[in-house]
């Protein structure tokens, strides 16, 4: 709950209406250009008498905050005490466009926006802006002018707005979940979650929303009702007549997990069963396909609304236009055919509306899954005992970070987990979507402006299904993973995968996640004696390749991918050579590296590699490994204590000082090696 989260899957932050990194500013020439002239004017314009200059000023500024260099400016305005009251205007029009505005300053912005937005109490106009909706739905006492007044879609569109502001505040601010929680936001939320059949748009907004402020909230769970269980069971088994459904379901069924303490431990693996039957459902559909048909469908739309227009322009240049005046309707016929065409594009284009759906749903349920593999994080007793234990090496080994040098807690699944995910061939449907996208899809929105966006969605999913992968590799058996067989060609997979793509060094988040996912799968081979199929050639080439990535994630990756192999081959004859280069490799970033993170898992493979082994032993003496870790010994207990506390976690440190401990042992062990040898 709130930003000091870290080891599971967060919503990525992103504009409703744009691109909202400071890149779309430059690209439209805006970079470097003083933006407070225009903040300044359009924040002024809130307090006018004019409700239609009010309203045009919260557009402007939902437009203008999608512009990273404006929002320093906009802080310094005080843009949000200005923006909040507006949630309470008395015309519904200021009231949605204010929203709208600050839903894309919270997107756009970030943490600390969103944590200033908290400070500045956005959250006292929201949540009553949020009742007043809700309220605003529920009746039904109103004359039928009443209600053309009132104008119900406009309420709901407004209520849309204000859930999506929440949504992203409780997603970066533990502050704003407690505020959730205390102003009884879940009774207001859960009333808009069960219109679901009449607007699916705030019902997945909510869904969205229930999912953030449900996960490790246990003050919450202590507020749903048997009725508000039963909206999210009917919104769950709701009939999916859209991809926009899909999506409903499968974000209502992560919500649903969230609240899995609620349920008697009798009906758990009923709940659980359902939960992944969606998931399991939802990864089964073919987006690649679907990519491509719903492409098909739009231009064959387009191409009938066209020929529609021009039949009926012909029609009427028939019945009303002179033979003399018929020279004219080309250029007539041109701009109106134009302007129907434009009106098609999105948001209100359905088929791109669906197929966002479909990956968005896609993505959502590899999430779950990861999330399902998470444990809760150990205490600090947990720590300490784990510290000080003499099995550190295999700690480290479960416990380092594939995510950017973060800590994992060691991962671990119930039995009832265990089987809904093997029923339901979850890591078979997983391993499909690593080789997603489809190229005929991907060629098909590179040729669409509008389009193109999806090729980074469908870049995102493959990248997730990657991680996905890695954490069931790590907890389930080999036997429900296929045996040695199915491991053998997945390594291939994987590598194929990697090595096919000539510029993977480019796409650090691809490289992260598939460097993950081998890494999680060599590991599990290596414990098995399952022998494994990377080339030393391959195997050099990721790390030369990733060792020079900014990512620290990328770099812990491929160095623990080195010392799980090094120590497989350690054991076997005729390695030497390739040992050699093993350990050249690890030294040199063990001794370079600027992160300690990354010169602690150097170390630690290190150690793997050499620990045992006639062939590692020989090794260790050509590469003068002893005299150099000796050098290196005093080196980073100094960098340790300069700039351990000021940059790495506690777990970090943790983990740092059992290396630092087995350091001081494996010296220890190869300075007998090395006498033993040269006597």
């Amino acid at each position: 709950m709130g930003k000091s989260r870290t080891k599971r899957f967060k919503r990525p932050q992103f504009s409703p209406t744009g691109n909202c990194q400071a890149e779309a500013a430059a690209a439209n020439g805006t970079e470097g250009e003083e933006e407070d002239g225009p903040a300044a004017e359009l924040l002024e314009k809130l307090q006018h008498p004019s409700a239609e200059v009010r309203e045009c000023a919260c557009a402007g500024l939902a437009r203008l905050v999608q512009q990273q260099p404006v929002l320093p400016g906009l802080a310094r305005r005080d843009a949000v005490r200005k923006l909040g009251p507006l949630l309470l205007d008395p015309s519904l029009a200021v009231r949605e466009t204010a929203a709208g505005a600050l839903r894309n300053l919270s997107a756009c912005g970030g943490f600390d926006v969103c944590d200033d937005m908290v400070t500045k109490d956005i959250m006292t106009p929201l949540v009553a802006l949020l009742k007043e909706c809700s309220a605003g739905l529920d009746s039904n006492d109103m004359s039928p002018q009443e209600k053309k007044d009132k104008n119900k879609d406009s309420i709901e569109n407004i209520a849309n707005e204000a859930v999506n502001v929440l949504w992203n505040i409780c997603e970066c601010s533990s502050r704003a979940v407690s505020i959730f929680n205390k102003e009884g936001c879940l009774e207001i939320v859960l009333n808009y979650l069960s219109r679901f059949s009449t607007n699916v748009d705030l019902a997945i907004s909510v869904a969205y929303c229930l999912q953030t402020v449900t996960e490790d909230n246990p003050e919450l769970l202590k507020s749903f009702s048997a009725a508000g269980l039963h909206v999210l069971e009917s919104a769950m088994l709701s009939p999916v007549s859209s991809m926009e459904y899909v999506l409903l379901k499968t974000l209502v069924a992560g919500t649903i997990w969230n609240l899995k303490d609620l349920i008697p431990s009798k009906s758990q693996a009923e709940i659980i069963n359902a939960v992944l039957k969606i998931l399991s459902e939802v990864l089964e559909m073919d987006a690649g396909e679907t990519v491509i048909q719903m492409k098909v469908a739009e231009t064959q739309r387009l191409k009938t609304a066209a020929e529609t227009e021009e039949i009926v322009e012909n029609a009427n240049g028939d019945a009303f236009i002179e033979d003399d005046a018929m020279e004219e309707m080309p250029h007539k016929r041109k701009a109106r055919r134009k302007t129907f065409v434009s009106d098609l594009l999105p948001p209100t284009d359905k088929e791109l509306r669906q197929i966002t759906a479909l990956l968005s749903a896609q993505q959502t349920a590899l999430e779950i899954i990861v999330n399902m593999c998470c444990s809760e994080d150990p205490s600090d007793d947990e720590w300490e005992e784990l510290s000080s234990s003499d099995e550190s090496d295999v700690f480290m080994e479960t416990s380092f970070s594939e995510c950017d040098g973060q800590l994992l807690s060691p991962l671990c699944l119930s039995h009832e987990v265990h089987a809904a995910l093997t029923n339901y061939l979850i890591p078979k449907k997983v391993i499909e979507k690593t080789s997603f996208p489809n190229n005929i899809a991907v060629d098909l929105c590179s040729k669409s402006p509008t389009w193109k966006p999806l090729i980074r969605k469908m870049n995102t999913l493959q990248c997730r299904a990657l991680v996905c992968l890695q954490s069931l590799v790590s907890l389930l058996d080999v036997d429900h993973l296929g045996g040695a067989p199915a491991l053998q060609t997945l390594a291939q997979h994987l590598s194929q995968l990697l090595f096919s793509q000539p510029d993977f060094t480019k796409h650090t988040d691809f490289l992260e996640a598939i460097s993950s996912a081998l890494r999680a799968l060599l590991q599990t081979m290596a414990s098995k004696n399952i022998s494994q199929c990377m080339t030393p050639d391959q195997l050099m080439t990721l790390c030369k390749t990733g060792i020079c990535n900014s990512n620290t994630g990328v770099r812990v990756n491929v160095v623990s991918i080195l010392g799980i192999t090094g120590s497989v081959l350690a054991k076997e004859d005729g390695t030497l050579e390739t040992l050699k280069t093993i350990g050249c490799f690890l030294l040199e970033v063990a001794t370079k590296d600027p992160s300690l993170v990354v010169a602690g898992e150097a170390l630690d493979a290190l150690f793997d590699v050499f620990a045992d082994g006639k062939e590692a032993e020989r090794a260790s003496i050509h590469i003068k490994l002893l005299p150099a870790l000796k050098e290196f010994q005093p080196i980073f207990k100094m960098k340790m204590r300069k700039e351990g506390r000021g940059k790495y976690s506690p777990e970090q440190l943790c983990v740092l000082d059992n290396v630092k401990m087995n350091l001081r042992r494996f010296i220890t062990y190869q300075e007998t090696v090395e006498k033993r040898l040269i006597s």
